[in-house]
């Protein structure tokens, strides 16, 4: 049954039994159940509306669960493959190899996640990066502090309901299956990557934490293992190392395997008063009220031949430091599951494409764009320093200041614990960059009225939207194009946006070693 209600109608079980009642002229008591199937708000116009699609039991209580559930049998003597990387792509790949009958040895170069979130938390006190256990390395990777968000457009690449499903499996809520722009939420997600990785070892998997890779083994060009140190692990490799995984680039580069520069975006994380967005997107000066959730927004648009566009929005959520080395800034964002919180935060970027990179000359390697990042990161800490933050204060400026090109000489309240400082942003960063992005924030204020305004805050710089370098790999067997037994995966190798995309394609990888193995 199809249904558009107000947000009020749409709040609970109850006032969705009481309107089908209603509208289906059926006794209210012969309703037993109501299962939402999805959910989606509609705030184009200024009546905000909720559209649902429901299942309806009469009489009846549900028999079947609201996910499907997937059998990982015992692995402990099935053949092995090697899994570099524990974040949502390995993670994937390790369950999926798990139902293949293979036995995956996953290495990660971080700490477990609980371990981890407190290396995070001295980012914020003490200012310090932990260079293998930071925001981007550990298990879960990128996404295990993220929003958790599983909204992808990548669904022709795999099965995506099959993904949710097996979050939901291991303690995420059963909203995900639901919800048109789904979230798990940073305070949630760790739970549930601790259960996926508890599943692998109870499988007879094996998982190894503060285990960096530092070289393939090979044999008459075939890969055959993996070198961590002095200790080697041995099977086919699913190389699913993530987006910052700088040094696996280098090394890569340095031996000769082939690698591409490949495009990203870069640019700021933008942040509003979540109150303010809420008016703006629900056309209501009282904001959300009582039955809506904090708004979302998504902006494109083309400037001078490049995109500019909005990058994984964090309703009440709150920015964080994404540095992976010393002497970097880089920031993201994230969100808890009530995405209650008073800033609401996105990335603002600019595309910007191999090409772009400037003069074009000056370096031809695959790594031209990833230095490229490197000098932004770098520049933005020197900017930090010179207008008198430490460690992992960030360069800010007032968003209406930025377009404007004038300076702010003080600075709005932020989520960003570490703390900002004033700064032109629009003198140093990448003039390409500035000039695109102040016409793309014109631009966006002109379609939501109040958008454009100096209570938000740019905090410099975001630059981790995606991976600088492609790992070439065969479309058909997506294995390497020249390295056998060697199956570059996930957002890191160039071929996945995001949790759900990076699953995707650990799955589908996982599917193609076992193909490898058989």
């Amino acid at each position: 049954m199809q249904i558009r209600v107000l947000p009020q109608v749409a709040y609970t079980e109850q006032t969705i039994a009481d309107y089908v009642s209603r509208e289906l002229a059926i006794d209210r008591r012969t309703i037993k159940h109501v299962r939402v199937l999805k959910r989606g708000i509609d705030a184009r116009q200024r009546q905000v509306m909720v559209n649902l699609s429901l299942r309806i039991y009469i009489n009846e209580l549900p028999q079947d669960a609201e996910y499907q559930h997937t059998e990982y049998p015992d692995v402990t003597h099935g053949k092995q493959v090697v899994v570099v990387g524990e974040g949502p792509c390995g993670l994937f790949a390790a369950l999926r190899l798990i139902e293949r009958g293979i036995k995956p040895v996953v290495i990660e170069r971080g700490k477990n996640v609980r371990e981890r979130k407190r290396d995070l938390a001295l980012i914020k006190s003490q200012q310090r990066v932990d260079e293998e256990s930071n925001y981007s390395f550990g298990e879960g990777g990128a996404g295990a502090y993220s929003d958790g968000k599983l909204y992808t457009r990548s669904k022709k690449r795999g099965n995506v309901e099959k993904i949710l499903n097996v979050f939901c499996q291991f303690g995420a809520s059963t909203n995900i299956l639901v919800d048109a722009h789904p979230h798990i939420g940073t305070d949630k997600l760790p739970a549930v990557i601790e259960a996926m990785r508890n599943q692998v070892i109870k499988s007879g998997g094996e998982v190894h934490f503060q285990t960096k890779m530092t070289g393939l083994i090979t044999d008459n060009g075939r890969v055959i293992g993996v070198r961590a140190g002095e200790l080697e692990y041995f099977g086919p490799v699913i190389l699913a190392t993530g987006h910052s995984a700088r040094d696996v680039y280098r090394y890569l580069a340095e031996a000769g395997i082939p690698i591409e520069a490949k495009g990203i975006a870069v640019g700021v994380r933008l942040e509003h008063p979540s109150a303010l967005i809420d008016q703006i997107q629900y056309h209501n000066p009282k904001g959300r009220g009582q039955y809506l959730p904090a708004a979302e927004y998504s902006f494109v648009t083309q400037v001078d031949g490049r995109g500019v566009y909005s990058f994984c929005m964090c309703p009440g959520g709150f920015v964080v430091p994404a540095a992976t080395g010393k002497e970097q800034i880089v920031v993201n964002g994230m969100s808890p599951s009530n995405r209650g919180g008073k800033w609401s935060n996105s990335g603002m970027v600019v595309e910007i494409r191999p090409e772009d990179v400037e003069p074009p000359t000056f370096d031809l390697s695959p790594l031209k764009v990833l230095h490229f990042q490197e000098q932004m990161e770098r520049m933005c800490w020197q900017q930090g320093i010179q207008n008198g933050g430490k460690g992992q204060m960030a360069p800010a400026q007032r968003m209406g200041d930025f377009v404007r090109g004038r300076l702010s000489y003080d600075l709005p309240a932020t989520s960003y614990t570490p703390g900002v400082v004033a700064s032109p942003l629009h003198f140093w960063m990448p003039q390409p960059i500035v000039t695109r992005l102040q016409k793309g924030l014109e631009y966006f204020g002109k379609q939501r009225k109040g958008f454009l305004t100096n209570e938000a805050l740019m905090i410099g710089v975001e630059t981790r939207t995606s991976a600088p370098v492609r790992i070439l790999r065969n479309a058909e067997t997506l294995q390497h194009v020249t390295c056998e037994g060697l199956f570059p995966a996930g957002e890191g190798a160039g071929y996945a946006g995001g949790i759900v995309s990076a699953a995707v394609d650990g799955e589908r990888v996982a599917d193609m070693v076992a193909e490898y193995l058989a």
